[in-house]
């Protein structure tokens, strides 16, 4: 594995700090693989890795770069309100004293005008498509668009909402970076080529896994 040193120059000085200061010293495959993809030039990325691989890291890259950079504001889309929560509650631990991050899963009626002083807004994908329907003004700045869980593009329930999401995304905010994470999915080509990014896949995982039936008290593995 490649350590966090090997990216020193390529992200600003203060982002630097404060993951080593968090006891990152080591790149994990599927970060390595997504620096060498254009991650910090830019490029708009499909991560497919296990979970516990590395992918949120891969996604605070690539909007605490935009944003220590001034190239514009990032937004971070996941499927549910708890994990909203969850994600705003890392970042601004993590991230506070070098920008400002919101969070918009309320009122589907509102436009939430007070959006426009952060630097990082998470969301869902159901409050965000009520956003852009309220045509709020802070959209055209996004620099960054980061999309948890991508594969629910496959449910049923979430899938059509979050397909529609991702159209209007890339007719409004046309020069945005966007970073679709995923774990691993059997259509990943197929999905990198409508999202127009370019895959990275790994199967790294921190734990090995092991598959095995467990019968009558005892497990046999494969």
């Amino acid at each position: 594995m490649e350590t966090l040193d090997s990216i020193k120059t390529s992200i600003p000085e203060k982002l630097y700090s404060v993951l080593q200061a968090e006891g990152i010293d080591k790149l994990r495959p599927a970060q390595t693989k997504a620096l060498k993809a254009g991650l910090l030039d830019g490029k708009s990325l499909l991560v497919c890795t296990p979970t516990a691989s590395g992918k949120t890291l891969v996604a605070e890259l690539a909007f605490m770069n935009a944003i220590l950079n001034r190239k514009g504001k990032a937004i971070y889309i996941v499927p549910l309100k708890a994990l909203a929560t969850e994600k705003y509650k890392d970042f601004s631990r993590r991230y506070g004293k070098l920008m400002n991050s919101g969070m918009s899963i309320g009122d589907f009626d509102s436009s939430d005008p007070y959006l426009h002083t952060f630097d990082l807004i998470i969301t869902t994908s159901e409050k965000l498509d009520s956003l852009i329907r309220h045509h709020a003004p802070w959209l055209r700045d996004i620099a960054v668009v980061i999309i948890d869980e991508v594969h629910l593009l496959n449910d049923p329930g979430r899938g059509p909402t979050l397909e529609i999401l991702i159209t209007m995304l890339k007719q409004l905010v046309k020069d945005a970076q966007l970073i679709a994470l995923s774990a691993t999915i059997g259509n990943e080509k197929e999905l990198a080529g409508w999202l127009d990014a370019k895959l990275v896949d790994d199967k790294w995982r921190p734990v090995e896994l092991h598959k095995g039936i467990y019968y009558e008290g005892k497990i046999e593995f494969k």
